[in-house]
């Protein structure tokens, strides 16, 4: 059934009720005014695309697409739901399709700053940065005074390579919202920006602001704890990161035991025998190239390295094994079963969705998600020709690199010291598991042994994806790529020592990291015995 297109019937008092309940987010008093209200009139849209907004806020994309797509399919005029759909869409990396229902929601409300935003968003997911960054500038040249789009297009120029400009969008932002943490932290976030006194007074300002948000704190925290580590004062600077870390895990739903129970069930599954069986069925194409492991464990500066050559393109951190993964049921364990064809149309699958993020023609690409290490048996069944390299850092020094970087998403061990070194011992478990299950599977970057003997290393590395040396590889950080990770400015310098002992002068406040690595620690770069 199909509403006309005239103008919507006056509002229910439960509509209005439930509206005032979340914008205060009282969601538990929205949902069942709601559901009262479509039990009564299942074509109410605008309670649809409300009960779709509330699935969104709690993390419920699935029922909050279906309930859109309901919406739409009632009232296809309905502008704001097909706004949302775009929104579920961009936030479950379909940037694709969210482009497509963007483009008929900018026709019917040329005018929305957010639609440009996010339209502009979804192009660089796709690495289409031209035209993000045109769009961007066509909405800065109508409307200069909006300081959360000049962050944005700080971010894209930043990934571009531009950096100069990326610092002069955020500090235009700022210009215009001192108190955007964010844009602090992205300043910060670019490794070589030194902030002055009056920038450590403006921080400081704004943290001691009644008006601050949450999100905004947790930024300026991590701001302030890169500035005061640039400056010397470890002490100073552990306590704002210690400050932000905390903020940041009282609002991510991490469960260590839940990522502990995963990684049982993984080496459950990774048996001999299934990891034997591999080449029975799976997309035999041999463009992949998995760099995984733990995040700022030298992953960026490996697919910088392999992008450099002539036959590779890096493509960035890609979401598409995790969302396959999550589409088969009972996974891990029903890899076992799966027939020669499931596992070639799931290869198959995953080389279509990767398709798009692919522009250059060369015929090997990079996908380096470091979270795939948790996939790499489902990555040996469906793409059995695909490379797997394994980048591997000291734990306290990667541990306390994660602690200092805040994520904008994805990585909710990151926020507490004793979460992450159980993290990091799990990854251990599992790639041991993998090296004796199937023995030369993975190849391992040890990040110090790149760093002592770069030439050697970065040979080893093209060889085991089957690729001659080429010098490039070598000149790597001479490589004009976008580059979308947090180390994006630190690959565009050569191989340096400067973070590789960076985290020792924090070595007196990682005791709970240290406690939970356990005998992973002591044993680096190697595996406890009987792992």
């Amino acid at each position: 059934m199909q509403v006309s297109a005239s103008a919507p019937p006056a509002y229910d008092p439960r509509l209005l009720a439930a509206g005032a309940a979340m914008a205060e987010n009282r969601l538990a008093e929205a949902e069942p005014l709601l559901r009262a209200l479509l039990h009564d009139d299942p074509f109410e849209v605008r309670a649809i695309r409300m009960l779709a907004e509330l699935a969104g806020r709690i993390g419920r994309l699935k029922d909050a697409e279906t309930l859109l797509r309901r919406a739409l399919e009632i009232a296809p005029w309905f502008t704001a739901a097909r706004a949302n759909l775009a929104l579920v869409l961009y936030r479950t990396n379909r940037p694709a399709e969210a482009l497509a229902e963007l483009g008929r929601v900018a026709g019917e409300d040329p005018d929305n700053l957010g639609h440009a935003n996010l339209q502009a968003a979804a192009y660089g997911r796709i690495g289409a940065f031209d035209e993000a960054l045109a769009l961007y500038e066509q909405v800065l040249r109508d409307l200069p005074d909006q300081p959360r789009v000049w962050m944005s297009y700080g971010h894209m120029l930043k990934t571009v390579g531009r950096q100069q400009d990326g610092i002069a969008a955020y500090r235009r932002a700022l210009a215009l919202e001192p108190g955007l943490g964010e844009a602090w932290w992205s300043l910060a976030n670019l490794k070589t920006v030194r902030f002055a006194d009056a920038d450590l007074a403006a921080m400081r300002a704004a943290l001691d602001g009644a008006a601050v948000s949450a999100e905004d704190r947790w930024h300026l925290h991590f701001a302030l704890g890169k500035a005061l580590e640039d400056r010397g004062d470890a002490e100073g600077a552990f306590a704002h990161y210690e400050q932000g870390n905390a903020l940041r895990r009282a609002r991510i739903p991490y469960s260590a035991d839940e990522t502990g129970a995963a990684v049982d069930a993984a080496i459950s599954a990774a048996t001999p025998a299934l990891l034997a069986s591999a080449g029975e069925g799976g997309a035999m194409a041999a463009d992949p190239i998995f760099v995984l492991g733990m995040p700022r464990a030298g992953s960026t500066l490996i697919e910088q390295i392999l992008a450099s050559h002539s036959l590779v393109e890096g493509t960035s951190e890609l979401p598409d094994i995790a969302m396959l993964a999550r589409e088969l049921d009972n996974y891990p364990a029903c890899l076992a079963t799966l027939s020669p064809a499931q596992r070639t149309e799931l290869g198959e699958e995953y080389l279509r969705r990767a398709a798009i993020q692919r522009h250059s023609g060369r015929p090997r690409f990079v996908d380096k998600m470091p979270n795939n290490w948790l996939h790499v048996p489902l990555i040996r069944l469906i793409l059995p020709r695909a490379t797997i390299i394994d980048a591997r850092r000291h734990p306290l020094a990667c541990g306390f690199s994660n602690f200092k970087q805040h994520f904008a998403r994805g990585q909710g061990f990151s926020y507490d010291l004793t979460d992450m070194g159980r993290y990091y011992a799990d990854y251990v478990r599992l790639m041991a598991q993998i090296d004796r299950a199937a023995p030369g599977a993975v190849h391992r970057v040890i990040h110090e042994a790149l760093i002592e003997d770069t030439e050697g290393e970065v040979r080893a590395l093209l060889a085991a994806c089957g690729l001659e040396f080429e010098p490039a590889c070598l000149a790597f950080h001479q490589t004009e790529r976008a580059v979308r990770t947090a180390s994006s400015e630190q690959v565009r310098r050569p191989i340096n020592r400067d973070g590789a002992e960076a985290w020792q002068r924090f070595a007196p406040f990682l005791g709970p990291l240290e406690a939970a690595l356990g005998p992973v620690l002591a044993a680096y770069p190697g595996v406890p015995a009987g792992w």
